[in-house]
């Protein structure tokens, strides 16, 4: 799956007390006649079947289809692109659709955190879904290849509220000679000495020229030039005529900081740019040494025209790779194939001055204590340790529950973005040093409330978590099998799309089309280790893979979770390990998609269990059904087994609490049809 990263900071100050509302994305589709006057189409916008079934009608964005698409993903585009979230921030996304056809389609959110199936009815609807960002894609991506008929959408809006006064965003130059003004120091540096390579911000590759032994050319200090009244860096680029995908970087520009970049921080870049005729580049991350590939995305695709141009955006330097990246390669022959000289100026990386070091956050989530990024407590050095106190001695009223640690201080999506986690069992002695590594947003809950004592031998990567003062250390308890046997009766599905030429309408089905799932009580935290053990047995022989899914079964989140399972009519035990991956932090659900087999089958897992590692918390009731969720049947929506999926009718159109429907998306109190509401299901006439 291919995906938009060109990620724009929207950095502000908000000041006082009460909350403000941050709009950080919006589209109004009444402002456009046709879609080309829409940003979609520049770049790489989504695919081109997507295209080709988008237009501009009657104020709305339009989409029709007369046949699916296989896969359905190839269908796919991005309606909302090019912002920045924050990590751990809470995102509203307000929207108004209708269609010819009710059927779910697929979205993944903002902060790449998914709210699954985006729930399209006959009947216009306006609504919001809240959810947090888990990483700093500000993407909103929309795939819709298995929706055959039509849908609009009025519009679409992203907002969260500020609530506290932030630290106003101060920036560092970290580019010397941006501006080309001066020659070289040293014009014969070569691209792989690391001693020196970052003395030069601008590298240039041309074909043919600085051959190297292996029948290749190197990079070399870019050529300045004098073009329209001031020095600039020139390439050169020659015909590219190599053979497949290499000739798209046959001739390349890099933009190279001082230092390597940190994946999740944010860093501010600037610079001019034009070529001798229309062109599309394509950027990615390199390592130190220029045209040493690192990840595929770097500030997305950059458009050249014979004008100069000013790029100048705050991006999230990319999570992918091997946290090795120190520059942006421009591949300057993605589609142009010609001989097309280009040219940049006044090139800048500046980053945020932030304070470097470690530094603990802490709160208590039962009292109340909320985390203070901006001011966090610095660790201070202690021998071969350095060490940090949160929590004040003989005042209960401090005691801490959660912290989080990070390498620097100064923005709080920066914070989040540095922190750490470690491994193993925190009981709070002094003689438990754990592993720790870099793990961004990572909350790291202490056994009990107190005031504890934190040090961290870097050198090592250890920790150790001591207890001053504080509540008894939460015991483990005694977990048992949840006795419910569950019978998911899986009916016949449909046959599944086989090809791209296969037209065929009745081909509709799907593996999800029968499913069975696992909520636990609570939300749990990308990190948190868990052990699931279960029996489980079937009519015939079969398959099912499993997935993570949000609050509302059915909401994906990851396609990842506790592995794939063979289904036989012998009975098989299964138990394992299950830490919550990062894509998936605040998952409830494991998902089984039971329709991987075409034939009807019945399911039968029974003796359940779901909890912490240490024991100390079951994460579904011990007995009753109210934890497990089937779904039986393409179009039927889940319900907890040994129910009809319907706990009460309401008459009347008023929903005190707020009202979600069965696709987890928060619904207006005019909105009529079956609805949750306190983890419940209920009918709005």
């Amino acid at each position: 799956m291919k995906k938009l990263f060109t990620l724009v900071a929207l950095l502000a100050c908000f000041l006082g007390a009460k909350a403000v509302e941050v709009v950080d994305a919006e589209v109004d589709f009444s402002k456009y006649s046709d879609i080309s006057e829409w940003n979609f189409p520049n770049s790489w916008g989504g695919s081109e079947s997507a295209k080709a079934r988008l237009s501009i009608q009657d104020g709305c964005l339009h989409f029709h289809s007369e046949e699916a698409t296989d896969p359905s993903w190839d269908c796919q585009f991005f309606p909302i692109g090019g912002v920045n979230a924050e990590i751990g921030v809470t995102y509203t996304l307000h929207f108004k659709i209708k269609g010819s056809v009710a059927q779910n389609c697929s979205m993944l959110g903002f902060g790449q955190t998914p709210y699954g199936q985006f729930a399209i009815t006959t009947d216009w609807v306006e609504g919001t879904v809240d959810y947090e960002a888990a990483s700093a894609d500000g993407n909103i991506l929309m795939q819709c290849g298995d929706y055959v008929g039509d849908w609009d959408i009025a519009y679409l809006k992203i907002t969260h509220e500020q609530a506290k006064e932030t630290r106003p965003v101060e920036w560092v130059e970290l580019i010397e000679n941006g501006d080309a003004e001066k020659p070289w120091a040293d014009a014969n540096v070569r691209f792989d000495d690391q001693e020196n390579n970052y003395k030069i911000c601008a590298w240039g590759k041309e074909k043919g020229r600085n051959m190297n032994e292996n029948g290749g050319w190197d990079p070399f200090p870019a050529d300045i030039e004098e073009v329209d009244g001031s020095h600039v860096f020139v390439v050169h680029g020659q015909v590219a005529d190599s053979e497949g995908d290499p000739s798209a970087w046959d001739n390349q520009f890099w933009i190279q900081s001082t230092r390597r970049m940190v994946p999740g921080e944010q860093v501010k870049i600037h610079f001019r740019y034009k070529a001798s005729q229309n062109a599309k580049t394509n950027t990615q991350i390199h390592h130190q040494n220029p045209s040493d590939y690192m990840h595929w995305s770097a500030i997305g695709d950059i458009n050249f025209t014979t004008e100069w141009q000013e790029f100048d955006q705050t991006v999230t330097w990319p999570t992918g790779g091997d946290d090795q990246g120190w520059s942006i390669a421009f591949n300057l022959n993605p589609e142009v194939k010609d001989a097309v000289n280009f040219y940049f100026d006044d090139l800048s990386i500046c980053e945020m001055k932030l304070d470097h070091g470690y530094f603990v956050a802490s709160s208590n989530t039962v009292t109340g204590i909320e985390y203070d990024y901006d001011n966090a407590t610095e660790f201070v050095q202690d021998d071969d340790v350095v060490v940090a106190t949160v929590g004040e001695a003989g005042k209960q009223d401090t005691w801490v529950n959660e912290v989080m640690i990070s390498t620097v201080r100064g923005h709080r999506g920066s914070f989040l973005g540095a922190t750490i986690k470690p491994s193993g069992t925190i009981d709070g002695s002094a003689d438990t040093w754990l592993d720790y590594t870099e793990a961004s947003n990572c909350k790291i809950k202490l056994p009990a409330a107190g005031v504890w004592t934190i040090s961290i031998d870097t050198a090592g990567k250890q920790i150790n978590f001591l207890k001053v003062e504080g509540e008894e250390n939460k015991l483990p308890i005694e977990v048992v099998a949840n006795p419910t046997v569950v019978v998911v009766k899986g009916q016949e599905r449909a046959d599944k799309k086989t090809g791209d030429d296969d037209e065929d309408p009745t081909h509709t089905g799907a593996d999800w089309d029968n499913q069975f799932f696992i909520k636990a009580n609570r939300a749990l935290s990308a990190g948190e280790v868990t052990v699931v053990e279960f029996d489980y047995s079937s009519s015939i022989a079969a398959t099912s893979g499993t997935q993570c899914h949000g609050e509302t079964p059915g909401a994906y989140m990851h396609w990842s979770c506790i592995g794939s399972f063979n289904f036989t009519p012998e009975e098989q035990h299964f138990s394992t390990t299950f830490t919550v991956p990062a894509e998936a932090d605040g998952m409830w659900c494991i998902a089984f998609n039971m329709a991987e087999i075409k034939e009807a089958c019945d399911y039968t897992i029974k003796n359940i269990i779901w909890k912490l590692e240490d024991n100390t918390e079951s994460l579904i009731n011990m007995t009753g059904a109210e934890n497990f969720y089937v779904k039986e049947g393409a179009g039927t929506t889940p319900y907890i087994f040994g129910t009809d999926g319907i706990s009460s009718v309401v008459k009347s159109n008023t929903v005190n609490a707020a009202s979600y429907n069965l696709a987890g998306q928060r619904v207006s109190g005019d909105y009529k049809g079956i609805v949750v509401k306190n983890g419940k299901k209920y009918v709005v006439k």
